[in-house]
């Protein structure tokens, strides 16, 4: 899906108000699974662009872009979950999203398509083990045959990592 600013993004979830949001969730594959994350708390789907790479900072953030004047720092998400690094390409893209009231950018692969999963299709992360990646875990969402890995997306960066990419960015 070729993605490139608000208006995709208002188009995968129409013209709707965020009480009807409730439910949504913007999905993308990372590897062999697909995952999403609340639509709610996503501002802008843009393609890849320059990204500023910044000193000090967690392999995982990548650096900043400068998306009309505001600097947003990034992070990669396949690198935040372990994954083997992949060369950013057409169709790789940058979700902003709201953390903390913070916009913070997150390269993945591609964007899916925006689905409605009901709360009672929602069961709560598997508890086999306790490592830090169940943290980012929100839920398991069933879609037909398949799961979506539901991200908590206020857990992808501790509070003292979010502080540090702010400033860094600022």
């Amino acid at each position: 899906m070729d993605v490139t600013g608000t208006n995709q993004l208002n188009e995968l979830i129409g013209e709707e108000d965020e009480d009807t949001l409730e439910g949504k969730y913007l999905t993308f594959p990372l590897g062999n699974e697909e995952y999403g994350l609340e639509i709610r708390h996503v501002t802008e789907i843009v393609g890849i662009q320059h990204i500023t790479e910044m000193p000090d900072m967690p392999t995982y953030v990548k650096g900043v872009i400068n998306l009309r004047g505001k600097v947003i720092p990034v992070m990669d998400v396949r690198m935040r979950f372990g994954l083997d690094p992949k060369q950013y390409d057409d169709h790789t893209c940058i979700v902003v999203v709201n953390i903390q009231s913070i916009a913070v950018g997150l390269v993945v692969d591609t964007v899916s398509e925006v689905i409605s999963i009901a709360g009672n299709r929602i069961e709560p992360p598997p508890t086999l083990r306790r490592g830090d990646t169940s943290r980012y875990i929100q839920g398991l969402g069933k879609v037909d045959e398949t799961v979506k890995i539901l991200l908590n997306i206020e857990q992808l960066l501790y509070d003292q990592e979010l502080q540090q990419i702010t400033s860094a960015a600022s």
